[in-house]
């Protein structure tokens, strides 16, 4: 099929379980806040996407979700690590024949649909396509095939992630585009000029 697909991780938005190095600094419930809003840029960035959309959860299919909707597919995140649980949303979709499949996080305050039709748009001359965020790991990664060594026995949340990515790609002889670098909120330092407004 030529629809490229979207894989969406989301954690559930619950107090106390999200945002924790942001709520560390200052409270679960503006931590709470923070995420939510994320989630709401995510969302609308997905649905200006022009892609199928398959949305991750990290504990449970809830019954009422922003992500929700009658043509987004949800599933349960499965591994025991990042890495894995991205491997499998991957192998999900190319065992269904999407050609172009590409995986965002919540946590990009500058994610548009604009930015995410690039990374498809890019696939269709590359291997890959890696979304850098400035803290070294990546917002979005894209491909046309499975590629284990990407995400099995990595170490994740390192400023390293990214090149890594980029060194194994290389290694395996497989050109990619890189999209714009992007910023992600973890910290409070990496609030920045974002608002919940």
């Amino acid at each position: 099929m030529d629809t490229p697909l979207l894989i969406v991780f989301t954690r559930n938005p619950v107090k106390g379980q999200v945002k924790k190095r942001l709520a560390a600094a200052t409270s679960d419930d503006f931590a709470l806040k923070v995420y939510n809003k994320l989630r709401s840029i995510t969302q609308e960035a997905s649905s200006a996407s022009g892609a199928d959309i398959a949305v991750y959860y990290d504990n449970h299919l809830p019954d009422d979700d922003i992500f929700r909707g009658a043509k987004t597919k949800t599933f349960l995140q499965e591994g025991n690590d990042l890495g894995t649980r991205m491997f499998n949303a991957f192998k999900q979709g190319f065992s269904e024949n999407y050609r172009r499949i590409a995986l965002i996080g919540t946590d990009c305050p500058e994610l548009t649909g604009t930015i995410i039709r690039s990374a498809f748009g890019a696939l269709e001359q590359h291997h890959a396509v890696l979304g850098p965020a400035k803290d070294g790991g990546y917002y979005l990664i894209g491909l046309r095939a499975l590629l284990s060594e990407l995400f099995i026995g990595k170490q994740w949340s390192t400023s390293t992630v990214c090149r890594e990515a980029k060194n194994e790609l290389d290694r395996h002889g497989l050109d990619y585009a890189l999209l714009q670098t992007l910023s992600d909120i973890d910290t409070v330092e990496d609030l920045g000029n974002f608002t919940l407004d």
